[in-house]
């Protein structure tokens, strides 16, 4: 039986490397640190900072929050509709795309339930826009 490719089905998990916070606003804050040959070099020629700050606005910081391991792209997806309504719209598009960013930025990986093995490196054709 062929693996499922519905990323609605898919479990998204925080990495652990990671740094947030909720400020004060109660949004989030996710604090990614530079690491790497070329990001110290950049630290030291051009005094580029070594921590970048993501403020995340109410949708993000909803939607980062709702991220707890257990729960669906769909359950999030459900959860988001029910806070946002017809804001939120439109809805799957707007969630795979931010899934989608999350992931390429290495802030989140996927399980998929019913194999319980990480998807870290999921296909290339389902990760793509348009998938």
């Amino acid at each position: 039986m062929a693996k499922s490719k519905n990323m609605l089905e898919f479990v998204p998990k925080r990495s652990k490397k990671i740094n947030w916070q909720i400020r004060e606003t109660g949004l989030v804050r996710i604090c990614v640190k530079h690491r790497g040959f070329y990001s110290k070099l950049a630290q030291m020629l051009v005094k580029a900072p070594p921590i970048s700050n993501i403020d995340m606005d109410q949708f993000g910081s909803f939607i980062w929050n709702a991220i707890d391991g257990r729960r669906t792209v769909a359950e999030i997806a459900e959860m988001v509709k029910q806070r946002f309504g017809k804001d939120a719209e439109p809805l799957y598009q707007r969630l795979t795309a931010f899934f989608r960013i999350l992931y390429a930025n290495r802030l989140i990986s996927f399980e998929i339930p019913k194999t319980g093995n990480p998807a870290k490196a999921l296909p290339a054709d389902i990760m793509k826009k348009g998938a």
